[in-house]
C-alpha cells in the first residue's frame, strides 16, 4: 500500500486526477464521483459512530469502514491494472457477511408493517443518512458501468450495504428503546 509523506501533491490543481494505475482522469469523470462517495458513505458511517453507537452495531460498522477501503481500491484501479497490482478488492465473501449481519439483527427486530420514517435517535438518524448515500454511490457505479468494466461485487456489496445499514438503523433504535415510526398514508 502507498506511503503518504505529503498530502499535497500539486498534480491535481489542473483539474484531473491519477488513478491507481497511474492514468489521469478528470476529476469529475465518473470513476472518481463514484469512489469519491464511497469515501463521502465511509465519513458518515464514521459520523454515526462518534456519536455513540450501541456495540453491536459499532463493532461491524468499524469492519465495513476498512472494506469501504477496499471497494475504493477496487474503484480505483481499471480491470485490467488490477491484474498488474495485488490491491484489496470486494469479493464474495463480504457480501455474505452482510447478509450475516441483517439476518442477525433482523431475528430480534419486529417484523416491518409499512415503510418506517428515518430517524429516531441520533444514531439511527446517521446511519439512515448513510443509508442514502450508500444508494447514491450504487447509482453512481452502475451509470459508470454503462462505459467502464468494474468489480463483479462492487455493485452488489453496495445494495446489501444500503440494506445492512437501514437494518443497523433500525436495531440501533430497538437497542435504544425507541419504537420505527411507520409512514402514516393518512396524513
Amino acid at each position: 500500500m502507498p506511503k503518504i509523506t505529503k498530502v499535497y501533491t500539486r498534480t491535481g490543481d489542473n483539474g484531473e486526477t491519477g488513478l491507481g494505475g497511474g492514468q489521469r482522469v478528470p476529476k469529475d469523470s465518473p470513476r472518481i464521483i463514484s469512489y469519491g462517495t464511497v469515501d463521502e458513505l465511509n465519513s458518515v458511517i464514521g459520523v454515526a459512530i462518534a456519536s455513540g453507537l450501541d456495540s453491536e452495531v459499532y463493532e461491524p460498522l468499524k469492519i465495513i469502514q476498512n472494506e469501504l477501503f477496499h471497494l475504493g481500491s477496487d474503484l480505483c484501479f481499471i480491470e485490467e491494472d488490477k491484474k498488474k497490482f495485488a490491491i484489496p478488492m470486494i469479493e464474495e465473501r463480504h457480501v455474505i457477511a452482510l447478509e450475516k449481519i441483517m439476518d442477525g439483527y433482523s431475528e430480534r427486530l419486529n417484523p416491518l408493517e409499512n415503510f418506517i420514517l428515518p430517524g429516531g435517535t441520533i444514531g439511527a438518524s446517521h446511519l439512515h443518512v448513510a443509508r442514502t448515500v450508500c444508494r447514491r454511490a450504487e447509482i453512481q457505479v452502475i451509470s459508470l458501468t454503462k462505459t467502464e468494466e468494474i468489480g463483479s461485487y462492487v455493485i452488489k456489496y453496495l445494495n446489501r450495504l444500503s440494506d445492512t445499514l437501514f437494518v443497523m438503523a433500525r436495531y440501533e433504535n430497538f437497542k435504544k428503546n425507541y419504537q420505527d415510526v411507520y409512514w402514516n398514508t393518512k396524513l
